[in-house]
């Protein structure tokens, strides 16, 4: 991205191994995240960037101490860098790893091969070369799949649970998929658009809200006897979905925020008097790989579903726009 609204696929070198602990990954697929669009719309800087941080494919070159996954494998792997091994990675939180190093913008995956710094503690093999039409849910799995699910785990979502979900972008769809297959009892979507609603439900919605803001808040409660929802998925990141959030969490209830929140600002009081539980940011989807990937190769789920355009990676441009112009849920790339 050269700059903002500005997208351009060119020739670069090919990857090479650097550090000991790198693999060479020659992508089967990669894709376009709705966070992608916040350097498009100049939100976050950018200035002849590479892009993309979505990505599966076969390893082609490992470094010397590399022993988990080795050249032929066909791997998923997670949009933060992770060792696996340091103590936050072993508490469950990957994506705060001390060498943690982002993909988005640094090693840029919306390309034809990748270098992948801390491969042992990144990248998890699948059982075996993927038929074609997993490759999609395998895709998923990189960020979206283990976005949503994480957000849907920090909201507590789980039998008996009441799970709503605060936006209808790929991140909140996996969040009702994740709160299905967690056990919930309901499960309100919160959107304004048909194919996403119908999507909702295929997933696991039992309830649709169209409203948003103090009106979202009201319905929710109406919904739920006045109580407010046990878990609530935060998965757009505005002032408006972050407040809404919040208020439509009951309280002693649980709100996952996975949405990347630019210039949200939470009044103090309105934190304190909700009496909430909290946890979000970056997810650590190398915590959930090796169980999702699971889940997609026994065909127990189907997030790949999400993806509703797919475009040749010399027509990446054409798939910003069309996400941009909210004409695209989510567009998968070919290679």
């Amino acid at each position: 991205m050269y700059k903002a609204g500005d997208v351009r696929v060119e020739k670069r070198d090919d990857p090479k191994i650097i550090e000991s602990t790198d693999a060479v990954v020659r992508l089967t697929a990669t894709c376009i995240c709705g966070s992608d669009l916040w350097p498009y719309r100049g939100i976050e800087p950018v200035d002849h960037t590479a892009m993309g941080h979505e990505y599966v494919g076969v390893v082609e070159e490992v470094g010397s101490d590399v022993k988990n996954v080795k050249v032929g494998d066909f791997v998923v792997g997670s949009f933060v860098i992770s060792d696996n091994t340091c103590e936050i990675c072993r508490s469950g939180y990957q994506s705060g790893c001390v060498h943690r190093e982002f993909v988005a913008q640094t090693v840029g995956t919306q390309a034809e091969k990748a270098r992948i710094p801390h491969a042992d503690g990144t990248l998890v093999a699948t059982p075996g070369h993927p038929d074609p039409e997993l490759i999609p849910s395998l895709l998923a799995a990189s960020d979206v799949l283990g976005t949503g699910w994480y957000g849907a785990v920090a909201a507590g979502a789980g039998p008996g649970k009441t799970v709503a979900v605060v936006g209808d972008g790929a991140v909140g769809l996996m969040a009702v998929l994740a709160a299905k297959q967690l056990g919930a009892e309901r499960i309100i979507a919160m959107s304004r658009h048909p194919e996403r609603q119908e999507l909702a439900r295929f997933y696991g919605a039992t309830d649709i809200v169209e409203e948003r803001g103090d009106d979202g808040v009201a319905k929710i409660k109406e919904i739920t006897g006045g109580l407010g929802a046990h878990s609530v998925v935060e998965a757009v990141g505005t002032q408006e979905s972050t407040m809404q959030a919040i208020g439509a969490t009951r309280p002693g209830g649980h709100m996952g925020f996975v949405g990347v929140n630019y210039d949200v600002a939470i009044p103090g009081m309105e934190l304190f008097l909700a009496g909430i539980h909290t946890e979000g940011g970056p997810a650590p989807v190398r915590r959930f790989l090796p169980d999702l990937i699971q889940l997609i190769w026994d065909r127990r789920i189907d997030p790949g579903k999400v993806f509703d355009l797919t475009l040749p990676l010399d027509q990446a441009a054409e798939g910003y726009k069309a996400m941009d112009e909210r004409r695209a849920t989510k567009v998968l790339l070919t290679l």
